[in-house]
């Protein structure tokens, strides 16, 4: 039995059928209050008004982009309010493809990739692969329009078994060898400011140059059921609980009197 409502169903198979959904932010007020967060640290760090993160790149070098990116991502995880609103984004979509239980990763994280920047490279990797959970989903939001090698690219599912079959076969481990293995198989997703990406992260994905003339900037943070299977990231070193349920509170502190 199935007792999902057909928003939720239709959700659900389009997720299943290509490992990925996009959809507009279920709160827009959440988006500019990261944004906000993002585009007010930017100008303090840098000195300059109205700065258009699409342009950041007439001001910070490769050399230094790295540091940048770190200065504003500690601003974020500091701020006591992201981590909601960064959920509130998707909460709805979040719970129908995961569980209305749900553990959030600890820190967000933030992406800067200037154009022609060979040194923000994320060479093709399943999540996977380096010990996380296939429990686990993961909620990309870009803060600008992403589209063809200024955003990620993904594999497309239908090409999933054929890919681990590949790999298998030819016990290829080198990122560069394995790119070459699926470069015909991608797709590079296009993502407009103002909606977001949730991905099955046990698909092969990564990014390459920007050959845009604009700097992409994106975070992404993961979620998991409370209750699935964990990988190497455990609850409290990784992961904390964001949508405990009364029940589930209760359970969790009961003590049963005939067990000494």
């Amino acid at each position: 039995m199935n007792f999902l409502l057909k928003k939720e169903i239709s959700q659900s198979n389009k997720f299943l059928k290509q490992g990925y959904i996009i959809s507009k932010v279920e709160k827009r007020k959440s988006l500019n209050y990261l944004k906000n967060i993002i585009t007010i640290n930017s100008q303090k760090i840098l000195k300059r008004k109205n700065l258009n993160l699409n342009k950041i790149h007439n001001y910070v070098s490769a050399n230094n982009v790295n540091e940048f990116r770190l200065e504003i991502l500690n601003k974020l995880n500091k701020d006591s309010n992201s981590r909601f609103h960064y959920f509130n984004l998707a909460r709805e979509s979040l719970s129908n493809l995961t569980s209305n239980e749900l553990m959030m990763q600890k820190n967000i994280n933030l992406s800067i990739q200037l154009p022609n920047d060979e040194s923000s490279l994320l060479p093709i990797h399943s999540d996977v692969w380096s010990g996380d959970s296939p429990y686990e989903i993961n909620l990309w939001l870009p803060l600008v329009d992403c589209y063809r090698s200024k955003s990620m690219y993904l594999l497309k599912k239908k090409y999933l078994e054929k890919f681990i079959l590949k790999l298998k076969k030819n016990k290829i481990k080198n990122s560069s060898k394995i790119f070459n293995l699926v470069k015909n198989e991608i797709i590079f997703l296009k993502i407009k400011f103002g909606n977001f990406l949730i991905f099955d992260q046990t698909l092969p994905h990564g990014n390459v140059i920007n050959q845009e003339k604009e700097t992409r900037w994106s975070m992404n943070c993961r979620f998991k059921s409370m209750f699935s299977p964990y990988g190497d990231k455990k609850i409290g070193e990784f992961f904390l609980p964001i949508t405990t349920r009364s029940m589930t509170k209760i359970g969790l502190k009961y003590k049963s009197p005939f067990i000494k």
